[in-house]
């Protein structure tokens, strides 16, 4: 088997499903690229048996043929290479390689294509439409609050609702949530399941920047993403997803209104002098005024700052993880955000102002017991 092929046309598309590839010491295979020739067509493949992506490009080829070809050294190889035409020659009897750039040549050992894992295909089927932008403003809007307790597998990936009103994306890690609502993308059907953190990762840093159109398919098991001429398939979270609705407080009378900057700005800072253990930040709310302080009784450290803002409630102190806030204001792009809460003991929801009105974004975050200093 022979074929030729331009070395950056083909590293790009190489780096576009490495993500997928295992580190496997269990199933050495798993840390190669499958290459599959077909009527002049190359189709690469990489899986950890939970993800796979599959991409397709043309090359100069007269015989159809598989191999699978070790990642790192093909990568790091074309890596250095300048851009040329490459042309690979493949023994099918032994699975030798040979890579002929200019005047180098290159001698590696594959192995036989036939046992490479078989990529997932999705049968019986539904699907819905996304645009890319939908989709990874959904991902960057959420997975930072996945959790990796892997004693909870329901929440180590996000939980999606489709309906024909809205998609909805959930991620919460118990110390924090997010709800993320898009009411102008709609399925035909009512249904749920759980993506896998990994596969978000890939798909959000897959996902092109102009605004296609994203093909999504489920089943029971699987979800299958195609774009442009990447596929992503991965295996759904089994579990069963936690009443996420029965934490969310539905009465918050106290509302603080900021500037998301200014207010992040003084996180940052303040957070700095907190405790290394348990990031606390007293937010101190009286009329229009807001007091973010934290100390760390260990070290003599204590920060103070006063900001402006709009407040409608009786006046409260309560207590948060700084980073969980920090985390939050960084995720969302709008100018305003509102800081809803009943009691110093319950949930507060962090809610953007103004922005995309068909984007509905919530985003919750547990209190800390405040300690007892004044």
């Amino acid at each position: 088997m022979r074929f030729i092929v331009s070395t950056s046309t083909l590293l790009k598309q190489l780096q576009s499903v490495s993500g997928a590839l295992s580190n496997s010491t269990v199933l050495p295979i798993l840390e190669n690229f499958l290459f599959e020739i077909k009527d002049g067509n190359l189709t690469i493949s990489a899986t950890d048996l939970q993800t796979s992506m599959t991409t397709s490009l043309a090359v100069e080829a007269k015989e159809n043929g598989r191999i699978a070809i070790p990642s790192r050294i093909l990568l790091d190889t074309l890596k250095s290479l300048p851009e040329q035409p490459v042309a690979f020659s493949v023994d099918d009897s032994t699975f030798a390689i040979e890579i002929s750039a200019g005047d180098g040549k290159y001698k590696l050992s594959g192995e036989n294509g036939e046992d490479f894992p078989k990529i997932p295909v999705v049968e019986n089927a539904s699907s819905v439409n996304l645009p890319a932008s939908v989709l990874g403003e959904a991902i960057n809007k959420t997975i930072f609050a996945v959790s990796n307790d892997e004693l909870r597998p329901a929440m180590t990936g996000v939980f999606c609702q489709l309906s024909s009103q809205h998609l909805t994306f959930v991620a919460t890690d118990a110390h924090k949530l997010v709800r993320y609502r898009r009411k102008d993308a709609k399925a035909d059907s009512t249904t749920s399941f759980i993506l896998p953190k990994k596969a978000l990762t890939l798909l959000k840093s897959a996902l092109p920047a102009d605004d296609v159109n994203v093909s999504v398919e489920y089943n029971s098991t699987s979800a299958f993403f195609k774009f442009g001429n990447i596929n992503l398939v991965c295996r759904l979270i089994d579990e069963r997803y936690p009443d996420y609705e029965a934490v969310i407080p539905k009465e918050n009378p106290n509302k603080l209104a900021i500037d998301r900057l200014a207010f992040l700005g003084s996180l940052n800072r303040v957070a700095i002098y907190a405790n290394k253990t348990t990031h606390q930040v007293r937010l101190k709310i009286n009329g229009s005024e807001l007091n973010i302080s934290s100390e760390d009784i260990d070290f003599a450290n204590e920060a103070h700052e006063r900001l402006n803002c709009q407040y409608e409630g009786e006046d409260m102190e309560i207590g948060f993880n700084a980073r969980f806030l920090i985390e939050m204001l960084k995720n969302l792009s709008c100018e305003e955000v509102s800081l809803e809460m009943s009691t110093p003991n319950r949930a507060g929801l962090l809610l953007p102002q103004g922005g995309d009105e068909n984007e509905d974004v919530l985003m919750l975050v547990m209190p800390v017991m405040l300690n007892s200093y004044a």
